[in-house]
């Protein structure tokens, strides 16, 4: 009874606010509620089964045209934040780790300080740093004086379809193949890529979140024995030897807790897409996330943002069993 005691106050925060909207989200998935009309009446909303999932997974249309366009932007984006951002924040780990460095205190605190700061904050000033006459496109056109300034906020060309230009690769080049639909979508619009938007947003979320990561791989690296590391250099290891040898295999379990909270926040972000694009332009920063606000407060349709947001649960679910396999999960935990 001590013991039940003590737990009581967590469980009950766990219970009230995860537990119960979890289960509410579950049930309302199954039904046709708008999210208006109050639950009290009768008429509030109807049990339409596994519709909402029908309509989003399986039923050409709309829906189904915005879920796979929203996932294969927030697949984009987690491929291209997740990896940066985890060597990035090892990197500069065993950088502000090394006895040589000076000022210790202050790289790590500015490292560190886009991570607590306010993320629509940070987001207004890259809306300014990257607008048509803002500070990136100046430096880049001091240095390039023939440059165009580049709309980085308002582009929806595909990065990857940028590239395949540069090899007269087109839609029309691909004929038939490239005009065949998957899931709504046309497979030259599954190879995009990112657009020059939604790499820009990259850009944000890899700084903004690198620090924190960088603190928690910098707390591993301090419990590594010193011992290790004399006695690698004795037996004649070098800097980066030891890096690949000693470092990074000691590092494994923390990586895979990195990567972990680097797959749950990529694939749940939403406020920069909020604050930054509003899912534009044409939809290509259209990520998971902000589909079921979009759904759920905007169109009104609170039964397909609960389906679509248990979808965005599943994958997220899936992606960590698939990464905690590949970097050796099973064995970090």
């Amino acid at each position: 009874m001590a013991g039940m005691a003590f737990i009581s106050p967590a469980f009950i925060i766990l219970f009230v606010f995860l537990i119960v909207p979890m289960i509410a989200a579950l049930y309302f998935s199954l039904t046709n509620w708008n999210g208006v009309t109050p639950l009290t009446r009768s008429d509030a909303y109807e049990f339409v089964g596994l519709e909402n999932y029908q309509r989003i997974l399986l039923q050409s249309g709309t829906r189904q045209e915005a879920f796979f366009t929203s996932l294969k932007n927030t697949v984009y984006f987690v491929l291209g934040v997740v990896p940066v951002q985890t060597l990035l924040a090892m990197s500069l780990a065993v950088l502000v780790n090394q006895r040589w460095l000076k000022g210790k205190g202050f790289f790590r605190t500015t490292f560190y300080f886009p991570s607590i700061s306010s993320s629509v904050v940070i987001s207004l000033i890259f809306m300014w740093m990257f607008n048509s006459d803002g500070i990136v496109n100046q430096g880049i056109r001091s240095i390039f004086p023939a440059y165009q300034s580049v709309t980085w906020l308002s582009d929806s060309n595909g990065i990857l379809h940028n590239l395949l230009g540069l090899f007269g690769v087109t839609r029309d080049t691909l004929g038939e193949f490239g005009r065949t639909e998957i899931a709504s979508i046309s497979i030259w619009d599954w190879l995009s890529g990112p657009s020059v938007t939604m790499l820009t947003i990259m850009i944000l979320n890899t700084w903004t979140t690198i620090g924190t990561l960088m603190v928690v791989f910098l707390a591993a690296l301090q419990n590594i024995p010193a011992q290790v590391y004399e006695a690698a250099y004795v037996d004649g290891a070098t800097t980066m030897q030891i890096f690949r040898k000693i470092t990074v295999p000691l590092l494994r379990p923390t990586t895979f807790f990195v990567v972990t909270l680097g797959l749950i926040g990529t694939f749940q972000v939403f406020d920069q897409i909020y604050v930054i694009s509003s899912g534009g332009p044409a939809d290509t920063t259209l990520t998971i996330a902000y589909l079921v606000y979009r759904s759920g407060f905007k169109d009104q349709r609170m039964g397909i943002a609960a389906a679509t947001a248990i979808v965005l649960f599943l994958i997220i679910f899936v992606f960590t069993l698939i990464q905690r396999r590949i970097t050796g999960g099973d064995r970090a935990a």
